[in-house]
């Protein structure tokens, strides 16, 4: 069927309504996109804090592990906020003067890339320009056991949800030098460091990026943290942190050397074949060698 309209005939009428229907369709594009908001809302924000930051933080509580973060955007410049949400590893490698500082008041516990996108951490500057409030939870733990807090660091005891005990990536120093992981930090002083509440919050809590996959779905129960509390109270007086890096790189070294000492004796034995072998212990010489 031919279309008989005289505008949509001509090749100007044509090319008219293609153009005009494709402005509609643009502007339609564009408003959609305006009006959508850049950032997530404030709910959000609280949403992502108390998931990825309220271990180490509060808002309006208190210090726990970091600064208590009521005002904080009144007390610094929201582009810097902004920055060391989103890569406070690279702001400290870059020796900021304010980070430093922070650095040194809070213990010299940095704080982790979390890996938030920009939105996320839109959604975080928006909750906490809000002024809502979130306090740290105080749980009335049990009586904790240095024992059986020791036997759930090496993995003596399996933790009631499955989770991998800490010795896989961490060590402390009533251990002997190669007792325990490297993938982590040591342990010996993190009840100092940390502090009770903290290292409470901390473990209850988990944010660090390389803990939240190995320990997701798999809390620990209110009595093994009370263990583990009385483990690390005990470490922290007793124990001694061991530089484990430089002694793996040492061993590895050493074991290397015998390595290749062991392939230097036996290689110009490989070379001989096994007639000149059996020539040689029955005191024939070969004529490829005489």
């Amino acid at each position: 069927m031919k279309i008989r309209h005289k505008i949509w005939n001509s090749f100007c009428g044509r090319s008219f309504v293609i153009l005009f229907l494709s402005g509609v369709l643009l502007m339609g594009v564009f408003y959609q996109v305006s009006a959508a908001p850049s950032f997530q809302s404030s709910d959000d924000g609280q949403d992502i804090f108390e998931v990825m930051c309220v271990s180490c933080h509060s808002v309006g509580g208190g210090v726990i592990v970091g600064p208590d973060l009521k005002g904080v955007l009144e007390r610094r410049d929201r582009n810097w906020v902004r920055g060391f949400i989103s890569m406070p590893d690279q702001i400290l490698a870059s020796d900021d003067p304010i980070a430093m500082d922070m650095l040194i008041e809070f213990n010299n516990i940095p704080m982790p890339n979390l890996g938030l996108t920009e939105t996320d951490v839109e959604a975080l500057l928006a909750f906490l320009e809000g002024g809502e409030s979130v306090a740290p939870v105080v749980v009335d733990l049990p009586a904790g056991d240095f024992d059986q807090g020791e036997a759930i660091f090496t993995g003596g005891k399996v933790l009631t949800e499955g989770g991998t005990p800490c010795i896989a990536c961490h060590s402390v120093g009533t251990f002997s030098a190669l007792g325990g992981g490297n993938l982590g930090p040591d342990l010996t002083h993190v009840y100092d460091r940390f502090g009770k509440v903290g290292l409470v919050s901390a473990i209850q809590n988990i944010a660090f990026p390389t803990m939240q996959g190995v320990y997701e779905g798999k809390d620990l129960t209110d009595q093994e943290i009370a263990d583990l509390l009385a483990f690390f109270t005990t470490v922290d007086v007793e124990g001694v942190e061991k530089n484990t890096s430089a002694l793996f790189w040492i061993v590895g070294l050493l074991g290397a050397g015998a390595l290749f000492g062991i392939m230097a004796y036996y290689w110009p034995r490989q070379r001989e074949t096994l007639s000149d072998r059996l020539r040689k212990d029955a005191g024939i010489t070969s004529r490829r060698h005489s």
